[in-house]
């Protein structure tokens, strides 16, 4: 025998309880502007810019209550190759390794004219981060080895952190295998911020200051842009990095990372900071 009693009125009133339990459920269970799947601040943030949401990516994330802003649907999940933003983890790789002493070690410019005039002189490492001397970064890469660079790509979670064969060692960033989609960067370039990654005090403190991109009162932006560029697949452009905001009414770590077609990379090289920076000032970030 059930042990069950009715309870006096609560058929009368069961029709109303019912619909305010299921308000206070869908209330509950509704994400918030920040937190839904798509954000209509940075889907306008895009498409103010000229671009089209639907060929871009745009993920941003307070590190302070993991609120997120994002754009792009499906494509935040896509793996793409990380073209120059994997300067980001050659970097920390080459300070941890001892494969490079300082971010003052010199290169010697060997004497080849390459497409970017920048890159046809003598430099330190750290202004080959903030130029994407490519050649410079193929011969630290030499240095590592192939295995090695795996071993910490797949430590730091870093896409698929695949560096092909030892013969790709100079452009698997390049040209691939190692892809990597917004959301991996992301889940790593919040490591970075928090300096969680595994690696030594003396690497974040030589590896972060090459990293900081601007600074205005109050607040720091460490960033990379990237551009992969080939003959028969579709150009990604890349703007990845984190806002560290301590003054204005959102303060916080804001961690972000855009990728978007690019078919004319004499305007959309431009949009790739552009759209980013226009989105964190939707968002109250800057």
């Amino acid at each position: 025998m059930s042990d069950a009693r009715p309870v006096k009125g609560l058929t009368r009133h069961l029709p109303v309880l019912v619909a305010t339990l299921a308000c206070a459920i869908s209330a509950c269970m509704a994400p918030s502007a920040a937190e839904g799947p798509q954000s209509s601040s940075l889907v306008g943030a895009v498409e103010a810019k000229g671009v089209n949401p639907e060929r871009a990516a745009l993920l941003i994330s307070r590190l302070e209550d993991g609120a997120e802003w994002q754009s792009g649907g499906g494509r935040l999940s896509t793996q793409f190759s990380p073209a120059s933003t994997s300067k980001i983890p050659h970097t920390l790789i080459a300070l941890e390794t001892g494969a490079v002493a300082s971010p003052d070690e010199m290169f010697e410019w060997d004497g080849r004219k390459r497409f970017v005039d920048s890159w046809n002189e003598d430099q330190d490492f750290a202004t080959a981060f903030r130029r994407s001397t490519v050649w410079i970064y193929q011969t630290v890469t030499q240095r590592i080895g192939s295995q090695v660079l795996a071993d910490w790509l797949s430590r730091f979670g870093y896409g698929n952190a695949d560096t092909g064969t030892p013969e790709q060692v100079t452009s698997y960033w390049l040209e691939g295998p190692l892809a990597i989609s917004a959301r991996e960067q992301v889940d790593f370039l919040s490591r970075l911020a928090r300096q969680a990654l595994p690696l030594s005090d003396e690497t974040y403190a030589q590896a972060l200051p090459v990293m900081l991109e601007r600074e205005g009162k109050d607040w720091k932006l460490h960033a990379k842009t990237g551009w992969y560029s080939s003959a028969s697949d579709q150009d990604i452009g890349w703007y990845v990095g984190w806002l560290e905001q301590a003054g204005g009414d959102h303060p916080g770590t804001y961690v972000f990372a855009f990728n978007m077609d690019m078919d004319d990379p004499g305007t959309d090289i431009a949009r790739r900071k552009s759209v980013v920076m226009s989105a964190l000032e939707e968002i109250g970030a800057l």
